[in-house]
């Protein structure tokens, strides 16, 4: 009791780990709160570039140089060398955000163990996706949770949890930064906990039920639609990887279809859809063009693309893709057999 009473902001020493911008967001917010951030373990340099010939930094990795703090880059967690730095720094407590599973020698070495900022509501959308396969699930709110690492992913005993409402005209881009302030502000609250309470830190242990929904990584595949679902899964389906990857199918001429030739197919993103409330039932896939408006059916109502992206061409509004596309009745987009 003695030792959790005395302990001050500046005693707490604090290795922060972690990527992309959305980490940013709360190493950010640990420094704008005087925390006192030891070193940042980050990815190695990746090769960019036509020939990868240059080596593009990470976002955490700019913002801990810009404010002078020291940085590790391993190619391996388990590297003795690493292992070694890491111990130098001597720290209290870890927090990760988006970034690789770590092995028990680096979670277990400070005296606190290592949390975790993982944006969904636990045990939900455990995973490297829970932003994205939440919203393509159409759900209608997420959240933050804090977490302390153990063996296994994204299963460890909560802190803190904190949610957050997904308006149903949202993309993930609204979603990511919504997500990432309040992921910074949990984090800030969850140290200030470790402050007041040290080793007494109440936690919550996850249920032991298998989670609903999970939130693996996305691939390419992932993106391609089906159209032989409701216009509500496609559009969540859409909003939910839109601006990043974003979704893709196939536009494809019917007059192959007519003399027996396999289709040509030209690869189409789209990164934006809009629900109507006109019931077709033409078949899933078919186009039209109604009041200017892109439509596509679905196995109940139209739905209008609104914003798309042909191969070799910039994304565009659909408006202004039929303006240089004439007859697009004569093709169809082309759907999976099977839901995602």
């Amino acid at each position: 009791m003695k030792e959790r009473n005395s302990m001050k902001k500046e005693d707490l020493r604090i290795i922060f780990m972690g990527t992309p911008e959305f980490a940013v967001g709360t190493l950010e917010a640990l420094i704008e709160n005087k925390f006192n951030v030891v070193a940042v373990v980050t990815q190695p340099d990746k090769p960019v570039g036509r020939h990868g010939n240059s080596l593009q930094p990470s976002a955490v990795k700019q913002y801990a140089q810009a404010h002078c703090i020291p940085v590790l880059q391993p190619e391996k967690m388990k590297n003795e060398t690493f292992i070694e730095e890491l111990r130098s720094f001597r720290a209290d407590i870890q927090v990760v955000v988006a970034f690789r599973m770590l092995p028990e020698v680096v979670w277990n070495m400070p005296r606190f163990g290592t949390f975790n900022v993982h944006a969904s509501l636990l045990p939900q959308y455990r995973g490297a996706a829970p932003i994205n396969r939440a919203m393509m699930r159409g759900e209608t709110q997420t959240g933050v949770t804090t977490f302390f690492l153990d063996h296994e992913i994204d299963t460890g005993k909560m802190i803190l949890q904190k949610s957050f409402d997904i308006p149903d005209e949202a993309d993930v881009e609204y979603v990511y930064n919504g997500l990432m302030k309040l992921g910074a502000l949990t984090a800030v609250e969850t140290l200030n906990l470790v402050l007041e309470k040290g080793l007494e830190l109440p936690t919550i242990a996850q249920p032991e039920v298998s989670p609903l929904y999970a939130a693996p990584k996305i691939f390419k595949d992932d993106c391609l639609i089906c159209w032989n679902q409701s216009s509500k899964s496609i559009y969540d389906f859409v909003r939910g990887l839109s601006p990043y990857p974003g979704t893709w199918t196939y536009l494809c001429a019917k007059a192959h279809l007519e003399d027996g030739k396999n289709a040509k197919k030209t690869v189409l993103k789209v990164y934006k859809t809009k629900k109507t409330t006109e019931e077709c039932c033409e078949e899933c896939g078919t186009l039209r063009v109604k009041n200017n408006a892109l439509q596509v059916a679905t196995t109940d109502y139209w739905l209008e693309i609104e914003e798309l992206q042909l191969t070799g061409k910039k994304r565009m509004k659909a408006k202004d893709f039929l303006n240089g596309f004439q007859h697009i009745e004569q093709f169809y987009v082309e759907s999976k057999t099977e839901s995602i």
